[in-house]
């Protein structure tokens, strides 16, 4: 038998990691291979391997046993003199897990399903993919927020039979494949002797149930293709290359199944006045070399409009000032960022004669110091 992987080599994190840590890598990980994405056999392997790893390293008391002990318990399952705590976790066999999908919001439905904690026997009605798309917004809409309206192609539900895939007027009728089983059986012969295979049926999908006369729209899937508007609220803050998740606007599922998710990944335009680092503005502003010298007052643009800034005598060309709660609102909270101002001293071009014999005669002053 092949021996089991590292709890956190199968995450990606390490022996180290927080809780958040650990449950980031476990979502990425569980999104990559989980069953709805129609993988190989050996990304079902890989799938069942990270939910038994985070299963155990999720938990404090079996992270504990499994630092302490690894996949092997020392005392053995029946010994009465072993270690109670590990002997309680069975030795992390797989078998003992029950995983909890909760964290995956929308997938949790797929997962138990397909590991037994779910509907059984292929009755019940299937989830609708998880879909993507790009909204691009431009720099000011990302500070405040934005509410927008954008067009996207996907299978989305029938509305003329609503989803269910009969004709509106027709009935329900009982599969005749399956006869309302959802599965079907076949026996396969071969030299090790006789195999019986059990399969979702082909008719009914797995529903137990078919309409007595398919919609004319669908031809009885239940969804068909089409372009939609979607309304989505971005919040104030959000990033380029951040993303958001829309429950149930991802494909409608066949037959009238719960809908999938849209992950919208945000692309927000630059803007030529300002430049965004976390929740803090960046810009620049110019002076003449007197007003750097003298002192003066200039007006920066902000994002709320034109602020007045006190330019202190002898003032140096890369000099900060910050404006204090006027940058990017941080999400899910009233605070901001502030607003970061460098100074660029402009040295005088074209200089008069007047002006350069002036100019001299202050340097030879040490006016400079």
């Amino acid at each position: 038998m092949a021996e089991k992987r590292d709890y956190y080599e199968a995450l990606g994190v390490s022996k180290n990691a927080t809780t958040d840590e650990l449950k980031k890598a476990y979502r990425k990980l569980a999104l990559k291979y989980h069953p709805d994405k129609g993988g190989s056999k050996e990304d079902e392997t890989k799938f069942k391997e990270i939910n038994e790893a985070y299963s155990v390293l999720s938990d404090p008391e079996k992270r504990k046993a499994y630092d302490q002990f690894g996949h092997s318990n020392p005392y053995g399952a029946g010994n009465g003199g072993g270690n109670q705590q590990y002997q309680q976790y069975g030795g992390f066999d797989s078998q003992n897990i029950n995983f909890d999908f909760s964290d995956l919001g929308g997938f949790g439905d797929i997962f138990e399903t397909f590991f037994g904690g779910g509907k059984t026997g292929g009755r019940g009605k299937k989830r609708g993919s998880d879909i993507e798309a790009e909204i691009r917004i431009d720099f000011i809409e990302a500070v405040f927020g934005v509410e927008k309206d954008f067009k996207l192609l996907k299978m989305n539900r029938c509305d003329r039979c609503q989803g269910e895939g009969s004709e509106p007027g027709s009935s329900i009728k009982t599969c005749p494949t399956c006869h309302g089983n959802g599965q079907v059986s076949t026996q396969a012969r071969t030299v090790f002797g006789t195999f019986a295979q059990t399969a979702v049926c082909p008719e009914c999908q797995g529903l137990g149930k078919i309409p007595d006369k398919k919609c004319s729209k669908c031809g009885g899937k239940g969804r068909i293709k089409e372009q939609v508007s979607v309304k989505v609220k971005i919040p104030a803050g959000i990033d380029n290359g951040q993303s958001i998740r829309l429950d149930g606007k991802g494909e409608a599922a066949e037959r009238g199944g719960t809908a999938g998710d849209l992950y919208l990944h945000v692309s927000v335009n630059t803007d030529k006045r300002f430049e965004r680092h976390g929740f803090n503005i960046h810009s620049e502003t110019e002076v003449t070399f007197p007003q750097a010298a003298l002192g003066t007052t200039v007006a920066v643009e902000t994002i709320d409009g034109a602020v007045k800034l006190k330019i202190p005598a002898g003032t140096q060309t890369g000099k900060l000032f910050k404006l204090s709660e006027r940058g990017v609102t941080k999400i899910n909270s009233r605070s901001r960022g502030d607003h970061l101002v460098t100074v660029i001293v402009k040295t005088p071009t074209n200089l008069s004669r007047k002006q350069k014999k002036l100019l001299e005669e202050f340097d030879e002053s040490k006016g400079w110091f």
